[in-house]
């Protein structure tokens, strides 16, 4: 079980103290979570295992303010030194390729230290089953970062949802559409592209794993709907590439609700096209990731309504996750923020031993990653057998 008496002993409401695998020099990601754990100013980075040797890892550490002794080169390593200190890490960033959430993750979970990690959670489903029983041994917070889930919109839309304003579900459609791999950017040495494209870093899937994972996971989130079935055909339309860059995916929901999603890297004029599409028995709402500020409400056999973020129409869930007045862009970065204050908030819940804010309980867990593996491997499953359909059991 987890220990809060380090924490506790400094003093209620100091900054957690965060370590971070990964995320060093040239990581895009990174520098996301870091900006993300500092808005609210309830973290201090102090630890890292940034990169995959000692040397770059002290540079990158340094480079960010890290105390030299700990940059480690190794996240068992990390793990291990951390654990013995009694000023060690409170919770841990795992920002790497994705083959190594599953061994980071379980490092520190095993030495009571909580998670905040990237997904796809691992790349199987075995190991994700696994994960799941480990966290829930440990006692720990173990937070996904589906950052998308954070946005005061997509609260909005999902609170709506829940108190019946579309009526039953019917159809859900999600899309998201970039198109930075219409080359083979791998080839050129671009690191993001490089990792993304390797079975051996990326896991089975590589499109479906990157970006559809977020489609899928934003349409449960904001309908409440559970996967029950899929259907789908994978296709690498780059030459040479071993992974898919194209995913189209027919859904059957638990309870009957019907849908569609549509993911690809090789879409060009997209950046990050993330939409969402859902229609019930009295209506309809899309929300739109490059315009996020704003949820369409059509309700059948009325005027479509527009509902602004921080205006007039929208509820409390949303109020509670708006940083800045309306008509102020707010997006990307604040989504992921959202997600760090309520993850620090479930932690000094435990810390505490108290009940955490209701709210808090919105971010994804460790189960959100099970399923978005199961959801993986079904897709792979289902294009190897032409289109067939397969049930998604995570």
């Amino acid at each position: 079980m987890v220990s809060g008496s380090r924490a506790a002993k400094a003093g209620a409401r100091r900054r957690l103290r965060l370590g971070m695998v990964g995320g060093g020099q040239g990581a895009f990601i990174g520098a996301v979570h870091r900006i993300a754990a500092r808005l609210d100013d309830r973290y201090e980075l102090v630890a890292g295992a940034f990169s995959s040797t000692p040397e770059r890892s002290k540079a990158s550490g340094v480079e960010l303010g890290v105390e030299a002794a700990r940059c480690y080169g190794s996240f068992e390593e990390m793990a291990a030194a951390e654990k013995g200190r009694s000023d060690g890490i409170d919770v841990v960033a795992i920002v790497t390729p994705n083959h190594v959430h599953y061994p980071a993750a379980k490092a520190f979970l095993e030495r009571g230290i909580h998670v905040i990690c990237d997904k796809p959670l691992t790349t199987n489903l075995e190991d994700a089953r696994k994960l799941a029983e480990l966290v829930n041994r440990s006692g720990c917070v173990f937070v996904l970062t589906h950052n998308y889930t954070g946005y005061p919109m997509v609260r909005q839309a999902r609170q709506m949802i829940q108190d019946g304003v579309l009526g039953k579900i019917r159809v859900v459609q999600a899309e998201y559409a970039q198109d930075w791999l219409t080359t083979k950017l791998e080839d050129t040495g671009q690191k993001q592209a490089e990792w993304r494209t390797d079975p051996a870093r990326s896991g089975p899937a590589g499109c479906t794993g990157d970006i559809a994972t977020h489609a899928m996971n934003l349409a449960c989130f904001m309908t409440g709907l559970e996967l029950d079935s899929l259907a789908a055909d994978l296709t690498t339309f780059v030459p040479g590439r071993p992974l898919d860059d194209n995913t189209h995916v027919m859904l059957r929901f638990k309870g009957g609700a019907k849908g569609m999603l549509w993911a690809s890297q090789v879409a060009p004029g997209n950046e990050n096209n993330l939409r969402i599409r859902i229609y019930g028995e009295k209506g309809g709402l899309t929300w739109a990731q490059e315009d996020p500020n704003y949820l369409h409400h059509a309700p059948f056999g009325e005027p479509p309504r527009l509902i602004r973020r921080g205006g007039a129409g929208a509820d409390a869930v949303a109020a509670r996750v708006t940083r800045i007045p309306a008509g102020h862009p707010e997006g990307y970065l604040e989504g992921f923020a959202n997600l760090y204050r309520d993850a620090a908030e479930l932690i000094w819940a435990k810390l505490e031993s108290r009940a955490p804010d209701p709210g808090a309980l919105l971010v994804p867990t460790v189960q959100d990653g099970v399923a978005g593996v199961a959801f993986i491997e079904a897709v792979v499953k289902s294009s190897k057998q032409n289109g067939a359909w397969v049930e998604v059991t995570g």
